[in-house]
């Protein structure tokens, strides 16, 4: 089974990534992650033993990019 993720550490975890290609970028946070969830960028694939959903690692991955490649769009940098 894949390993799942609460919202606290989705965040985390997004953030590590962040910084790995961002050079130090500003963390995300797990009201971030919401947001994510409430545009439809991310959904949750369970509930943890506290009632608190819980993300898939590759559907995450996708939704950090998905994030960043529009807030670089949005700057000037990248593809349109």
């Amino acid at each position: 089974m894949a390993d799942l993720y609460t919202g606290t550490q989705a965040a985390a975890l997004a953030t590590q990534w962040r910084r790995a290609y961002s050079a130090d970028a500003a963390a995300v946070s797990r009201s971030a992650v919401c947001h994510w969830v409430r545009r439809g960028h991310l959904a949750p694939v369970g509930l943890d033993d506290h009632g608190r959903p819980l993300y898939a690692l590759a559907d995450l991955a996708r939704a950090e990019k998905a994030t960043r490649d529009r807030a670089l769009r949005l700057v000037g940098i990248g593809a349109p």
